[in-house]
């Protein structure tokens, strides 16, 4: 099939019927749902770049193995060339959505990927598993499909094991073996965009205890397998809300969703993992599955943090206060972050090292940094474009109110910015900005980034544990210890 367009998208849409709820009610329609519509809109675009002259050579290739153009989340990075190939992909489909949608299809896409080239990890287990992860990936990519993942346990009893959850299939688990495949109950979070995908992956973080076994699996499922039930927050937009009165609320809504398997077929050739609390814990360390994804999520942080840097830029300079020294201090400080992201990541290319299967691997420490980094800087973006946009943040107009000629000369005169920005354009700037920083969406957002590879109190802790392991020792303290006391040595002796 190769690459597919926006009306593939959303023709596979229609063809589909999962078990979707929102708000208590069971959707029937998901491609004219209003809280869908327009976000089904922005990822059909995504495909449709595909086949755009002025993208496609950007971000997708033509697959040696089938002859066919193909995504460039499905290439097998061999060099630096290859990372650099698939970062222009990352960053095209990021600038596309100011980085507001966490999980395109390229996210998903990269991490298949990298399980596919890390085959040997699943063989060590069954050399079914290791069959199964390859095809699985060649049907996804041949096919060009959306998936979405569901890899933490609901939040129930965090302080017992899943097998000592009061309900054994609270998390997800194995009920029995057949000869067709595993039956599953229970359920997995945190599902984004899950409505809208092909395909569902499940595994989880290094996590499982003994007495985990049937919690510990991997598999792949499409996303209206029956008994799959796909539970949705609480839309942060209606749907019906005009983009003149929220120009990013309106369009980027990235659904979150609750899975809940209600003994549910797994067809054998669809697992890679099968009960086995070593494998489960494995996954991440040996096979590095982390770190190309990182990759995509660092250059997708990367834009949403200069994104939501020029709003405040374009805020501070809308109503004159870019002069004053405390707003120049705090926008220096945004513009250091994002340099400091961009830097990170281009490093992570630079030093790429290459595993012993010949995968090129964007190298771990400066993409680690990027992931304690943005839950500090993005949220703080948020809080410089609150206080820079101040009062004016809260005493926004519709776009109803200039449309009214009875209102036109009130919204001109009261609603203008400094000199040369008219009355509208600097009300829908603010709007943009209250997007950001003051809707259910932009604080979903800001809890997104907090939270989007882990507890971030965890990850500087294991990334601490990882500086020790790799440097046990502290040879510059230990040679200015040495010169020192060999130095008072020599003017004793003197």
């Amino acid at each position: 099939m190769g690459i597919r367009s926006g009306v593939d998208y959303i023709n596979a849409l229609k063809s589909r019927q999962p078990e979707v709820w929102l708000g208590g009610r069971k959707i029937k329609d998901l491609t004219n749902e209003p809280v869908f519509k327009q976000p089904i809109k922005e990822l059909a675009r995504l495909f449709d770049m595909q086949h755009d002259a002025k993208y496609q050579d950007k971000i997708t290739h033509i697959c040696q193995e089938t002859g066919e153009r193909v995504n460039n989340a499905f290439l097998i990075p061999r060099n630096g060339e290859d990372l650099k190939a698939r970062r222009e992909l990352f960053e095209v489909w990021a600038q596309a959505t100011f980085g507001l949608m966490g999980r395109t299809p390229d996210f998903l896409g990269t991490v298949i990927t990298a399980m596919a080239s890390n085959d040997w990890f699943f063989r060590q287990y069954g050399e079914q598993w290791g069959d199964n992860i390859v095809n699985y990936y060649k049907y996804i990519r041949d096919n060009d499909l959306f998936l979405t993942h569901a890899i933490i346990n609901p939040q129930n009893d965090r302080s017992k094991a899943s097998n000592e959850q009061e309900d054994t299939y609270t998390h997800l688990g194995v009920v029995k073996e057949t000869e067709e495949g595993l039956i599953v109950r229970g359920s997995k979070m945190l599902a984004t965009l899950a409505p809208l995908t092909d395909e569902v992956i499940i595994y989880s973080y290094p996590s499982f205890k003994p007495g985990d076994e049937k919690y510990a699996i991997s598999f792949a499922l499409p996303i209206d397998t029956p008994g799959l039930r796909i539970l949705c927050r609480e839309e942060t937009q209606n749907g019906t809300r005009s983009t003149w009165d929220h120009p990013l609320a309106s369009r980027f809504e990235e659904m979150d969703a609750m899975l809940v398997f209600n003994d549910v077929l797994v067809p054998w050739d669809r697992v890679f993992i099968n009960q086995n609390v070593e494998a489960g814990n494995l996954l991440y360390p040996k096979t590095g599955i982390n770190l190309q994804p990182s990759h995509q999520s660092g250059v997708r942080g990367l834009v949403k943090l200069s994104f939501a840097t020029e709003v405040a830029c374009s805020v501070a300079d809308s109503i004159g206060v870019d002069g004053f020294l405390n707003v120049q201090n705090q926008l220096a400080e945004l513009l250091q972050g994002v340099e400091t992201i961009r830097a990170l990541v281009r490093v992570s290319e630079y030093e790429y090292v290459m595993t012993p299967y010949g995968e090129a691997i964007p190298a771990i420490i400066p993409l680690e940094t990027v992931r304690g980094l943005l839950p500090k800087l993005y949220p703080r973006a948020v809080e410089i474009l609150q206080i820079i946009g101040a009062g004016g943040l809260l005493m926004s107009p519709t776009g109803a109110d200039f449309a009214n000629p009875e209102l036109t000369d009130d919204m001109n005169k009261h609603y203008v910015g400094r000199s040369g920005v008219a009355a509208d354009e600097r009300v829908r700037l603010f709007k943009l900005a209250w997007d950001l920083c003051g809707e259910a969406f932009g604080q979903r957002l800001v809890q997104y980034e907090r939270y989007y590879s882990g507890d971030p109190i965890r990850k500087m802790a294991m990334f601490y544990g990882m500086h020790k392991r790799n440097n046990p020792t502290y040879p510059m303290v230990q040679k200015a210890l040495e010169d020192s006391l060999e130095m008072s040595r020599t003017a004793v002796t003197n």
